[in-house]
């Protein structure tokens, strides 16, 4: 039985430039290639849950453009109902440029556009996508007026939430109680509770911060070293896999929609769920490009055999 997803989040036409190193303050450099993707921190979540297998749902907001065409059609080719995308005749569709190093690190700037227009009254227009979940995933590429609302329909009707607290910003603490499990990475926990991460004692200090929020299930992202994670039932840190990483612009979006696409709505599977997870970004990492590196589930169950 393959889970239902419905993500929240941003769509975005993601402009890469590949240069050796990145720039320092006033200085210019020559890009050795550019390439343009679709993209976006919610449309890849919800591109590796559809393609490991999840059920998949997405309400957003895309300009009435080439680009916001671009990412619709990228979205249907994915099999995501796309029901719940309202195009806005008013703002383009967002966009990120991504600057990426030899070494496959990223800056990322990102143009909000139709991202930053989605609403509550959006959201509740797509209410039915929302209770039909079994979990309803969002990030901050998009208002936080429009996660509470989802959050608010999900949790009144029995749905797990999962927040991805990226960009790192000041959260609404109604959205954290409204929260099952959140997943930053070592600098968005950092910015968040003030604790640097640095080891378990740091990661377990800052999972009691975080359930001082009101959310008790956690887990931090730690690039190539693997995650953490603590819920109400213990804690653990799974090692990541070993590879060459290319591009790591998808990889925590990728872990996130695997992540979903596997978890049982009470964590009861977390360790499992997770080592898929990080078998996901560790494939997607090794590829160029936010959804083109994107693994489906037999591409991942088959690096699991090797």
């Amino acid at each position: 039985m393959s889970n239902k997803v419905t993500v929240v989040g941003s769509l975005n036409v993601d402009t890469t430039l590949r240069i050796k190193r990145m720039p320092l303050p006033g200085e210019t450099l020559a890009a050795e290639g550019k390439s343009s993707a679709a993209g976006g921190k919610g449309a890849n979540q919800a591109v590796s849950a559809a393609r490991s297998g999840a059920q998949t749902a997405f309400i957003g907001e895309v300009g009435k453009d080439n680009s916001g065409q671009m990412m619709l059609d990228e979205m249907k080719a994915n099999g995501i109902d796309v029901a719940g995308i309202r195009e806005n005749d008013q703002v383009g569709t967002g966009t990120a440029s991504i600057l990426l190093d030899e070494n496959g690190q990223n800056s990322i700037l990102i143009y909000g556009g139709a991202n930053q227009q989605l609403s509550p009254t959006d959201v509740e227009a797509a209410k039915d996508k929302i209770t039909a979940a079994d979990f309803v995933v969002a990030q901050f590429e998009t208002p936080q007026a429009a996660t509470l609302r989802a959050f608010q329909l999900a949790k009144a009707n029995g749905v797990t939430t999962i927040l991805n607290p990226a960009p790192a910003q000041k959260i609404d603490p109604e959205v954290l109680k409204l929260t099952d499990l959140i997943i930053p990475n070592e600098t968005e926990s950092a910015e968040l509770t003030g604790v640097i991460i640095t080891d378990e004692t740091s990661m377990l200090i800052s999972a009691a911060k975080f359930a001082q929020m009101g959310v008790r299930n956690l887990i931090i992202t730690v690039g190539a070293k693997g995650a953490f994670y603590c819920t109400q039932d213990g804690y653990s840190f799974i090692p990541a896999f070993k590879v060459n990483a290319v591009d790591t612009t998808a990889a925590g979006d990728t872990f996130i929609g695997a992540l979903s696409s596997q978890l049982k709505p009470d964590m009861s599977n977390i360790e499992k769920a997770l080592v898929y997870a990080q078998r996901a970004s560790s494939l997607a990492v090794q590829k160029m490009g936010a959804l083109p590196s994107i693994p489906t589930r037999e591409q991942i169950l088959a690096a699991s055999q090797n």
